[in-house]
């Protein structure tokens, strides 16, 4: 954020992305001040940078003094902090708008168009190393859950195959079995397979579980 305000015309800036239910969240700021406006706001739910969020495209105040009366507490926040213009940035990519870069100024105007371009390129860039980490963390988070998945299987296979020996049943009795003990204690699966394989469940109890009525 502290970059970005060093390459072009603006006194502070805002940080604002959209959280799972695609509500905007102030994640960064350069100054207290900017904090405030950015604040009030989320809080009115009206703004350059709210309306940039839904619109998807810049939005720019050249002065902050003369906005209509939608948007009052903006006004006010921003006078109060001594901000007189803002320009307000999409990160988008394509058709996915996920927040906005706003920069604050304490001058009357518009920012320039090389500031203007800067400012987005800077946002597109923010926008891309953003998305790219949530792939990652997503994806890491799948992964995790589809090796759990599959320890899972093999554990319950393991706990089959115990149970199938020690109680002289078929694999798909022993497997019957496993479920039924969960159920009638109100475990996990893997958590009695774990038993049965960790010699903490003892088969024996199994087969005095009463078997659960078949489904047609």
């Amino acid at each position: 954020m502290n970059e970005t305000i060093e390459v072009v015309d603006a006194q502070a800036s805002g940080l604002m992305l959209a959280n799972g239910h695609n509500e905007l969240e102030l994640v960064a700021s350069t100054s207290e001040r900017a904090d405030f406006v950015e604040v009030m706001q989320l809080n009115a739910g009206s703004g350059p940078c709210v309306q940039c969020f839904g619109e998807g495209r810049a939005v720019s105040v050249a002065d902050v003094s003369e906005t209509g009366a939608a948007w009052a507490e903006f006004r006010a926040a921003a006078l109060l902090q001594g901000f007189h213009s803002v320009h307000a940035v999409p990160l988008r990519l394509r058709s996915e708008t996920i927040g906005a870069m706003n920069l604050f100024r304490t001058s009357t105007g518009v920012l320039s168009d090389r500031d203007a371009a800067v400012a987005q390129a800077l946002a597109d860039v923010a926008t891309i190393g953003i998305l790219q980490e949530r792939i990652i963390r997503e994806t890491a988070i799948v992964t995790e859950q589809l090796q759990r998945a599959l320890d899972s299987r093999i554990l319950i296979e393991q706990a089959k195959g115990v149970v199938a020996e020690s109680a002289g049943v078929e694999m798909e009795e022993a497997f019957a079995m496993l479920r039924d003990h969960a159920r009638s204690s109100n475990l996990t699966l893997r958590s009695v397979a774990e038993g049965v394989v960790g010699r903490t469940v003892d088969v024996a109890g199994l087969m005095r579980v009463p078997r659960a009525a078949s489904t047609p």
